[in-house]
């Protein structure tokens, strides 16, 4: 059973403001569950190569100020 088309016809029959708050959780859902995710890959080690990488970088002053790169789009 696929509840997406469901779902989706349901959305599309609310009011604004109740979509409006249904993204506002959506969201929040998402943001967790992303915090989640970082959480037990730092645990795990999956991010250690990542995090040598970018200490060794720093360590060599091989880094840009970010308004640098935002300015350079």
């Amino acid at each position: 059973m696929n509840a997406l088309p469901e779902i989706e016809t349901a959305i599309k029959q609310l009011p604004e403001n109740d979509v409006r708050q249904l993204a506002r959780w959506l969201q929040n859902y998402l943001n967790e569950k992303w915090d989640r995710q970082m959480e037990e890959d730092l645990a795990t080690g999956k991010l250690d190569a990542l995090i040598a990488k970018a200490e060794a970088e720093i360590a060599a002053n091989n880094v840009r100020n970010i308004d640098e790169i935002l300015n350079d789009f």
